[in-house]
């Protein structure tokens, strides 16, 4: 098992394993997402969030590169109109929360550090793995916008050993509610481009890509339709995305990025860096509770 686990994801860039968790797992975690958008109400900034290139409002905030050991919230942007106020509903209005639930959300750290977890990592033959990242992704529909073409390495990168992502449905993704497409194989590849932290510190940019977008033609991609309670593993250099949700049901997830950190190097120019209250912990050494 070990090795077909391993191998597979060498081969395709990502392997899907169903009945993960459990519904009632799900349910427990999505109850917990969706009471996330009751605080976000709380919150004053109403960041925006969006992958495509002609949004960049978040790469020059500083609510984005300091969420990496909070639990920050994040609007799409279809819901917040030009005051600062929601255009939506409350309770649809996210497009995700990040980047620390994993350590510091007493639900979420119990499903990240679970046996389970373990056994994959083991599996996959990391020998110190650490959660770096997490994220609640709500894709809600109406409002739930498309992720362009990316590899993860692009934001997360570490070399030799990549990171991989653990990508858990807790409602069916189909393809009207916005489901992962995978290029397959494309992993082989290498890292195409990064986001980087800006060497120019006087820029008002804090974040930049160090090469331009990559094209992809679109036949090359694959939807990876999935049952509730499905987990893809996620190879850090696979080319994928996701379409808008144009149906009448939300498609809740949630991930986490795994980096090896023995004799591996996690680039200091990543936008992610180890913070005060979200340490890069191993994974077979963290207690699930706090």
């Amino acid at each position: 098992m070990r090795h077909t686990l391993r191998n597979q994801l060498e081969e395709d860039g990502y392997v899907v394993l169903e009945d993960f968790l459990r519904p009632a797992e799900c349910d427990e975690l999505r109850n917990a997402g969706l009471e996330l958008t009751k605080q976000a109400l709380e919150s004053e900034d109403k960041a925006v969030f969006s992958t495509l290139e002609n949004n960049k409002q978040q790469l020059k905030d500083e609510y984005f590169l300091n969420s990496n050991d909070k639990i920050s919230f994040f609007y799409e942007a279809e819901a917040v109109g030009p005051d600062g106020k929601l255009l939506v509903d409350p309770s649809i209005s996210l497009n995700k929360v990040g980047h620390a639930l994993h350590l510091l959300h007493p639900i979420f750290r119990c499903y990240t550090y679970s046996d389970r977890v373990k056994a994959v990592c083991r599996e996959l033959g990391f020998r110190e793995p650490a959660v770096v990242q997490s994220m609640y992704i709500y894709k809600n529909p109406g409002v739930g916008g498309e992720v362009a073409d990316h590899q993860d390495a692009t934001y997360l990168y570490s070399e030799p050993v990549p990171p991989i992502g653990f990508w858990i449905a807790l409602e069916d993704a189909t393809v009207e509610n916005g489901c992962l497409w995978m290029a397959r194989g494309s992993h082989k590849s290498g890292v195409h481009r990064r986001l980087i932290r800006n060497p120019d510190k006087e820029s008002k940019q804090a974040l930049i890509y160090d090469k331009g977008a990559p094209f992809y033609p679109q036949s090359g991609f694959t939807p990876v339709p999935v049952s509730k309670g499905t987990c893809i593993l996620i190879h850090g250099h696979v080319v994928h995305r996701s379409a808008q949700n144009k149906s009448e049901k939300s498609r809740h997830a949630y991930t986490f990025h795994v980096v090896e950190r023995q004799d591996n190097t996690y680039s200091p120019d990543n936008w992610l860096q180890e913070g005060e209250n979200a340490p890069f912990q191993n994974v077979y050494t963290t207690p699930q509770i706090l």
